[in-house]
């Protein structure tokens, strides 16, 4: 006698259903789970059999085997426990199985039958009504991640005996909706404002740059100088994201079980900012069954890297791929595992070792020596894919005491929003949204410059020594300045602002 019930493994950002497969035959008492489950469903069993019991229900003594099927797919966590149980109890004839063939069904039991929340709910309901699954029960406390997928009805359990009433229909729960034009109608909220921020107005500038054409930014400058104040606030100028932006994002926290509680959709850009510290790993994802890293978590948001140089150097190579390409792509011997990664770069420095080189009020005690070697520890190729490199000065105490307001998050946005826009209409035939992400050949298309424009260009590609790709960098980056501007055309003023934004090549360090 065999019973069957749905339920759902992730892979990558996905899901993929899981028939729950549970017999009882006769023969000496036993249970076992086989389906390549790992340690923690292994282990599920006495959890299952505790709740059954302390829930009032009676599990007959019999040998049980639980299959996962597929079974080379690898499955973990305690997501399994709920199905297994209800299959289980439909084969005690407490409840029917035709009452669980429209059924998804995930959750964690404790030992009294409580049900726990569990990752990656969101991508699981999704999965479910793809597949044509009318309905879904998840715990409670991932009943509202669960809410934002229309044309599924979301169950929210607390316990083991409230679905079986459910499922018997003797006390039906109630599905949840969640009203997603709603929570997108509400204004966007962010607690960090530029109008906080005293001077630094040819930073906050080059920053806007950076956002308005999606180009990764480097921020150079003492300590104190606001790096990490100005790169905080980048998200309030960022445009809104578009719900399948927010439900991307909201999915890999969901998967990583980093989305905040009573929280159904990330309707705000989000901000990571690991430790320099962070492995490899913890950066890029990974481990026996790959999880996101923090560029993943950062999906369609900052990703900002204080004190570049202070990560290992095989932490800081590993980003690379995933900086051009916009996704990470992780292998194992049984499965590939591919996560987006498309993330606004932010990633600050000091100018050396000691942070006081070029500060006109600390005196630097690094040797020229010193300061090559410590700005060396970023390699080539990952400063290939920063756009933008920009000295932060010292804030002057005459600023910090200047009661004149300074210009709003809002207002910057608006401004980046336009120039977006442009953008959105210039590349509708190609595969790419903003000026950052410009090959080649579309640079030749879409950067024509004025002549005088060429000769300032010529000239620091000569003075400056710059290399064929910091000249394609400079006209990207010179594109959506007048694209700020509302200009067709680039002119002068538009390269030489983007030859400012070029410390690294000036290599000022040294001079």
């Amino acid at each position: 006698m065999i019973s069957k019930v749905k339920s759902c493994a992730l892979a990558g950002i996905d899901g993929i259903i899981i028939d729950v497969e549970v017999d009882l035959s006769s023969g000496l008492p036993a249970f076992d789970i086989v389906g390549l489950p790992d340690t923690g469903i292994k282990e599920s069993k006495e959890r299952i059999k505790a709740a059954i019991k302390n829930c009032g229900y009676t599990l007959p003594v019999k040998r049980i085997i639980v299959n996962l099927a597929p079974a080379d797919v690898k499955k973990e966590g305690a997501v399994y426990d709920l199905p297994i149980a209800v299959a289980l109890l439909s084969l005690t004839g407490i409840i029917p199985q035709t009452a669980l063939e429209d059924y998804m069904i995930c959750g964690e039991l404790s030992l009294d039958g409580e049900i726990r929340r569990v990752n990656g709910v969101l991508p699981m309901a999704i999965i479910a009504r793809d597949k044509g699954i009318k309905n879904i029960i998840v715990p409670k406390a991932n009943a509202l991640e669960a809410g934002v997928v229309d044309g599924i009805n979301v169950f929210p359990a607390t316990d083991l005996y409230s679905v079986v009433k459910h499922l018997t229909g003797e006390q039906v729960m109630e599905p949840v909706s969640v009203n997603v034009d709603e929570i997108f109608s509400d204004k966007d909220f962010y607690e960090l404002d530029f109008a906080d921020v005293k001077g630094q107005e040819s930073v906050k500038r080059a920053v806007e740059v950076a956002v308005a054409g999606g180009h990764n930014i480097l921020m150079i400058g003492s300590p104190g100088s606001g790096k990490s104040m100005i790169a905080k606030r980048i998200p309030s100028i960022l445009p809104a994201p578009t719900f399948q932006e927010a439900l991307e994002t909201t999915k890999i926290h969901s998967i990583a079980g980093v989305l905040p509680e009573n929280v159904s959709i990330l309707k705000n850009r989000v901000f990571r900012s690991p430790h320099h510290s962070v492995s490899a790993v913890g950066l890029v994802g990974g481990g026996t069954v790959p999880k996101p890293g923090e560029i993943s978590l950062a999906h369609n948001g900052v990703l900002f890297l204080d004190e570049l140089p202070e990560f290992t150097r095989q932490s800081l190579e590993v980003m690379r791929q995933p900086l051009e390409d916009g996704k990470i792509t992780i292998a194992r011997v049984n499965a590939s595992y591919t996560f987006p990664a498309n993330v606004l770069f932010v990633a600050s420095m000091n100018p050396c070792k000691c942070g006081y080189f070029g500060d006109v009020k600390h005196r630097c005690t690094c040797s020229p020596n010193d300061i090559s070697k410590y700005v060396g520890k970023i390699s080539g190729p990952l400063l290939d894919r920063i756009d933008i490199h920009i000295d932060v000065p010292a804030v002057q105490y005459d600023m910090l005491q200047d009661d004149a307001k300074a210009e709003s998050s809002a207002d910057i946005r608006a401004r980046v929003q336009k120039a977006r826009e442009i953008q959105s209409v210039r590349f509708k035939d190609e595969r790419i949204f903003s000026n950052s992400q410009m090959t080649p050949a579309m640079i030749r298309k879409y950067c024509a410059i004025t002549d005088d424009a060429k000769e300032i260009l010529k000239t620091a590609f000569e003075s400056l020594g710059l290399s064929a790709r910091a000249h394609d960098r400079i006209l990207k980056v010179a594109r959506t300045i007048a694209d700020l501007e509302g200009a067709e055309q680039i002119d002068f003023n538009h390269i030489a602002e983007a030859i400012g934004y070029r410390s690294l090549d000036r290599k000022y360090w040294l001079q």
